[in-house]
Order: structure tokens, then sequence, then C-alpha cells
């Protein structure tokens, strides 16, 4: 019941977050796109929020533009998604050259990648690789913890959040560290001018080199 609940409010935010990046972004059928942090997971396998895992690649009008990358090998995304070329890099030192890509898209990953040094890196990396860049995570103040499912705990200082967390068996939120508007903002490097173009269940921001 409570997974095919996070499921549905799952869709409802990533289909809305896909149309916002289409109407901010306005990319075409020739623009190229990477997207960074791809799962293994086909779009509508998996039970729960992993059901909406690579939206992007199912819903986006030009999937065939897109290079999806990811830490892992992608066997399974491969099969679900042939038209999408993959690569297997670290998104902190991603394998490309300068503005190799028109946008950089990256969801509810950089909160995974390690502390603000490693987040630092992981934006400067898509800024890098792309003159325009989209980035969403979940919003450090939303009230209900994403990953977890569990309210209000990740608003306690963080050695607090870990014991609760750990004592209700909630070891995947070891590998988050939340981010709020401004210490997203803070991520990207001040020439790329970016902004946050939404705050609910999850912060999204733009950013573009003139």
């Amino acid at each position: 019941m409570l997974g095919d609940l996070a499921a549905r409010a799952s869709l409802w935010n990533r289909r809305r977050k896909l149309a916002l990046f289409l109407e901010t972004i306005r990319p075409g059928p020739e623009t190229r796109v990477v997207d960074v942090g791809v799962g293994d997971t086909p779009f509508g396998t998996e039970p729960g929020v992993a059901a909406t895992h690579n939206f992007f690649e199912a819903l986006y009008p030009w999937p065939d533009r897109i290079t999806a990358v990811s830490d892992v090998p992608l066997p399974n995304f491969a099969q679900a998604f042939p038209s999408i070329r993959t690569v297997v890099a670290n998104g902190l030192e991603l394998p490309f050259a300068e503005d190799e890509f028109d946008i950089a898209f990256s969801n509810a990953v950089v909160e995974h990648v390690g502390a603000r040094e490693e987040q630092r890196r992981f934006v400067a990396e898509l800024c890098r690789v792309a003159p325009r860049v989209f980035v969403s995570t979940p919003n450090r103040w939303f009230p209900v913890e994403t990953h977890t499912l569990v309210p209000f705990v990740h608003w306690l200082p963080r050695r607090h959040a870990d014991r609760a967390m750990h004592a209700l068996r909630r070891e995947n939120w070891d590998q988050v560290e939340l981010l709020s508007k401004s210490e997203l903002l803070a991520l990207f490097p001040p020439e790329t001018n970016a902004r946050v173009v939404e705050s609910r269940l999850s912060i999204s921001a733009v950013a573009g080199r003139a």
C-alpha cells in the first residue's frame, strides 16, 4: 500500500519534472543530452518508487539523442532502450570533452555522490561537458524524506538523524546527503548563473554559460 502510494507520487513528480525541463530548457530533436546517473532498472519494471527509475529515457520525446551514464554496467537498461548510447563512468570524472553535449541532465543523483566537496565536483563536471545544465534533487525541507519515506527525522542534526534511521532500519539513508535551495545553488560555478526553477518535493536548478 505505502509502496504503491510512493510510486504514484513519484510518477506524478517526475512527469511534472520532465514538463518543467522541456519548458525551461526547450530542447529539440537535434539537441544532444547527457543523463548522468541512470540505473539498470527499466521504467515500470520494479515495485514502489523504483518503478519510475529512468523516467527521462522513457518519456523524453527524442531518446536517441540521449547518452546515459552510470557507474555500473547497464545490460537491462540497454535492452529496454536500444537506441540510447550507454557509458559506464564515475560522475566525478566524466570521460567527455568540454561542451560535448548541449544539455546535461541529472535527477536524484547529486545527493548520493558524497559530501559537499564531491557534490561540487559532480556539478562542476556537468557544467564542463555541457553549456546548459538541469539538476534536480529531493528537497531537504520537504516533510517526508523520499528515500526512506520517514517524516521529519531528516530535519534533525546528522548524528541524531543517523541514529533514528538506523533504529528504523533505513540503511539506505547512509548514502544520502540532502540539499536545500541555497546549498544546491552553491554547488554551481559562479559563471553558470544557476537559479532554482522549482522547490516542492524536489528542488530543480538550471544553469547556463553565456
